[in-house]
Formats: C-alpha cells, structure tokens, sequence
C-alpha cells in the first residue's frame, strides 16, 4: 500500500490552508489586553489549563538575560527621537511644554516595561531574576550615556543618572535578600564607579 495513504493526517492537515491562515490571523490580531483577559478566562474554565498557564508564565519569567535587557534598553533608548521633543514642546494650545521634561518623559516611558517586569518577579518573591533585571535595566542606561550619538541625548542630559538611581532605588525597596544589595553594591562599584557614590549612600 501508498506509504502516503497509510500515513496519519497531523491535527492541521485536517484543516483547509484557508482556515489555517485565518486562525492565524485571528490570533496575531489579538490585542495584549484581550490576550490576557483569554488567559484569565481559560484559567478559570478549566483547572489543567490554568496550572499550564502558572508553568508557561513562570517559564517566561525566570529566562532572565542581563546582557539582553541591556542591549534592548540601549536599543529602546536610542530609537527615541529628537523630533518628537521638537514637535511636541514649547507653546502649545495647553500651555507652555517644556523640551527637556517632555524628554525625561520619553526616556522614563521607555523605561517602564522593563520595571514592569522587574516588579512581576518581586511580586512573586523571584528575587534572583528581579536583580537580574535590575542589573541588566542599569547596564542599558549607562551604555547610552557612554555610547549613545542621538540629537535626542542632548535633551535629556539628566536622565540616564536620575533613572538610573530611580530603577535601583525601585528594585532596592523591595529587595528582601541582604545577599541581593551586597551582590549589587559590588556589581555597580565595578561597572558604575562614576555613579557609585550616588546610588548607594550609606
């Protein structure tokens, strides 16, 4: 017999390619917060699928890349751009907007998924991955503050060493681990020096 013929269908080759593209579609049109409240609901149905979910999620949350966060904040932060301080600064129909706030403004927005992520892990007492994505958050600022060429920098001049102590800070009220604060005492001592005295004052 047609080796072909005798061979099982997979779940999808079941399916017509137009249905298949289409709940592909349906899915990559899924917005995050439609995403999320799916999870919640399918969590609530069905116990199985809800301790799959902690499994996923937890999964996620402990691949902590120091070195990646970095890049991807330095990359966060290079792509902010000058026009957009330009073009929404200065008088407008509500008043005077300041160029070098609305600057910190980005760069303190651009910043916020990360601690989002670094509060997640704190929530859930993963005190290891929260260092990790602190240390990896302060290696991204201080590459743009050495590295970073941007028209963009120049109006943010104050930024990478406020947020940079506000993101250890935010980390820090929440660490629980001495271990943890010695660990990063030496990590920005090391890395930081020029911002050392600053950050961590007895």
């Amino acid at each position: 017999m047609n080796e072909q013929m005798t061979q099982k269908p997979t779940k999808n080759s079941t399916l017509p390619a137009s249905k298949i593209a289409l709940n592909k579609q349906v899915l990559d049109d899924v917005s995050t917060e439609h995403a999320h409240e799916i999870l919640i609901r399918l969590a609530d149905e069905d116990a199985k699928i809800s301790k799959r979910i902690k499994e996923l999620a937890l999964e996620y949350l402990t691949e902590v890349d120091m070195d990646g966060i970095a890049e991807d904040v330095f990359y966060d932060l290079g792509i902010l751009d000058v026009e957009d301080v330009w073009k929404n600064s200065g008088s407008t129909r509500y008043g005077y907007v300041d160029p070098y706030e609305l600057a910190f403004e980005m760069f303190e927005e651009a910043l916020e998924h990360y601690i989002d992520d670094l509060r997640k892990c704190q929530k859930i007492s993963m005190d290891k991955e929260a260092k990790l994505h602190c240390m990896g958050i302060l290696k991204g600022i201080d590459k743009f503050e050495r590295e970073a060429t941007t028209e963009f920098k120049d109006w943010a001049v104050d930024a990478p060493h406020e947020n940079f102590i506000q993101v250890f800070e935010e980390w820090k009220k929440e660490n629980k681990n001495p271990e943890n604060l010695e660990e990063m005492d030496g990590f920005i001592k090391n890395n930081f020096p020029k911002w050392y005295g600053s950050v961590l004052k007895e």
